[in-house]
């Protein structure tokens, strides 16, 4: 009996197959194309099951699989090791399979695994879609030969929803200061009360200004993503808040557009030579998007160290895999700088968006998500 995916099950799956079949990677540009000059050799590619390690050694004309138990040394238990023995060709076949689903199944995000694909599925021992993982990653690439050091990976495909680099939910909301003027709680209850929409927040911040209030940078709501952000820079959390707020009034989202509007209202009082000369603003930006990508959370203590997440590999609208390592880190900062863009997370559940009473001052939380773009 058939099974459904979601799309962005079956763009992990494209991409893991891909790479077997392929047994290379091209490394990606900045402007999302192949660097026809840098592309790396495959030799295994490891992989979390439900019942544990799974590695898949490319060879010449197979793919040989080993399940198992791995050691902390990094080798199999041979008691538990198991083989197989399984052609290239087989996973470049179900790849074209997975990439015709995600190109031309519009709509739902759930799409009905044929039959051939699930029997593949079967004979291969695949039934987790996504690798679940502690650390994060979605498999582990050894480059040039099968004992080179594990490379962690996130896998991001545009022809899919795609996880976000930043979605920290309540924990990555900002807060502004209402002054300006002294709202009798009739006042703010009507703010609050306007309806849900798409562009509620926007409205409440409107009602807000034309009403004779002032939103202001305060703080950030949670303290260890304030902390995060003052690792980047100590101005940082102001910065970023004003890029949501123009996010929300003017309708930008692109990372790119909103710092080149950073950089003309300047809110952090910086000497021109500074902005223009050294490119502050989109320096800061830069690393902090690399920072994400790499394993920032916004509940988890950051102290400048590298989780084991060490690059991306994203799959095109052609459904060409381009890999962003942090070995290469100028194109992956300025692809992340180009290919990123704010993004609206849910009011409700996120708790922002509303006049909010502390201490006899009222604030107004702003969230920050951040994603990759589709094209």
């Amino acid at each position: 009996m058939a099974f459904e995916a979601t799309k962005r099950e079956l763009g992990e799956l494209y991409t893991f197959f891909r790479l077997l079949a392929d047994g290379k990677v091209s490394l990606g540009t900045p402007q999302v194309r192949k660097d026809e000059a840098k592309c790396w050799p495959i030799a295994m590619v490891q992989r979390e099951e439900h019942d544990g390690t799974r590695r898949y050694y490319i060879e010449q004309e197979n793919v040989r699989i080993v399940s198992g138990t791995v050691e902390k040394t990094g080798t199999f238990t041979v008691a538990d090791k198991e083989e197989q023995n399984i052609p290239r060709e087989d996973f470049g076949g179900a790849a074209e399979v997975i990439l015709e689903l995600l190109k031309t199944t519009a709509g739902s995000d759930t799409i009905e695994v044929p039959e051939g694909l699930e029997g593949f599925l079967d004979a291969i021992n695949i039934y987790d879609l996504e690798a679940k993982t502690e650390d994060r990653t979605d498999f582990s690439v050894a480059f040039w030969h099968a004992e080179a050091p594990l490379t962690g990976f996130n896998v991001r495909c545009r022809l899919s929803t795609m996880n976000p680099l930043l979605d920290g939910g309540r924990t990555a909301n900002l807060k502004l200061e209402q002054s300006g003027i002294k709202f009798a709680t009739p006042t703010v209850n009507k703010i609050n009360a306007l309806p849900e929409s798409p562009t509620e927040v926007t409205e409440r911040m409107l009602m807000i200004e034309r009403l004779g209030g002032v939103l202001k940078y305060s703080d950030v709501a949670d303290r260890v993503f304030r902390c995060n952000l003052l690792m980047i820079d100590l101005h940082f959390p102001r910065m970023l808040a004003e890029m949501v707020r123009m996010m929300h009034l003017d309708g930008i989202s692109r990372v790119s557009e909103l710092t080149e509007r950073i950089k003309e209202i300047n809110p952090l009082k910086i000497k021109d030579e500074l902005i223009n000369k050294h490119a502050f603003y989109e320096f800061k930006m830069k690393q902090f998007l690399l920072a994400l990508a790499l394993g920032m959370r916004p509940a988890k203590i950051y102290n400048g160290t590298d989780s084991a997440v060490e690059g991306v590999l994203l799959v095109n609208a052609e459904g060409e895999v381009l890999c962003y390592h942090k070995s290469e880190r100028q194109v992956f900062a300025d692809f992340l700088y180009r290919n990123t863009r704010f993004e609206k997370g849910s009011v409700d559940k996120d708790k922002y968006g509303f006049l909010e009473k502390e201490n006899g001052v009222y604030y107004f939380k702003l969230n920050v998500k951040i994603g990759l773009t589709k094209k």
